[in-house]
């Protein structure tokens, strides 16, 4: 079983997501289906099917959120330093074709949004600048083409996760 790496705010918002697909959304799909049931025939019948739909996802997402749960290792990315790039490190690259330089957080698959900067640990980006250093270069295959990157800067700083 593959552990996945998530901070503590990270394993909590998951955590409220499922409490609530278990006790408030799975509920009201029920009682969704009851209530599209009683509007007779089944077969054509789009608010049961469409109900029936949604519960499904539901299921799907409760399963989904089960296991990463029970995979989730909290990493406390203030509790180690950041000489080389880790969970939880701010990396500022400088992409060495264009000298264009982009920031980016690694973190765990719930705290990731790339509007903010914040790329998963398991993203190609990610998996190719863990390990590195301050200077060191690296190269990646990104859906443009394999470019190639050196690490200007490596710190922590705190996630915007408002």
């Amino acid at each position: 079983m593959q552990k996945e790496a998530m901070s503590k705010f990270g394993y909590e918002k998951l955590a409220l997501e499922l409490e609530n697909l278990k006790s408030v959304e799975r509920v009201r799909v029920v009682e969704e289906i009851d209530t599209a049931r009683s509007h007779g025939d089944l077969k054509e019948n789009a608010e049961y099917h469409a109900a029936r739909e949604k519960q499904a996802f539901i299921e799907g997402r409760i399963a989904e959120l089960t296991d990463l749960l029970s995979r989730a290792q909290i990493i406390d990315p203030t509790s180690y330093e950041h000489n080389a790039v880790k969970f939880g490190s701010t990396v500022l690259i400088s992409d060495l074709d264009t000298d264009k330089e982009s920031r980016y957080t690694v973190v765990g698959i719930a705290e990731a949004n790339l509007d903010k900067g914040y790329i998963s640990l398991s993203s190609p980006l990610a998996k190719a600048m863990l390990g590195k250093k301050v200077g060191d270069e690296f190269k990646v295959r990104l859906p443009k083409g394999e470019s190639e990157f050196e690490i200007v800067s490596i710190k922590y700083e705190p996630l915007d996760l408002g």
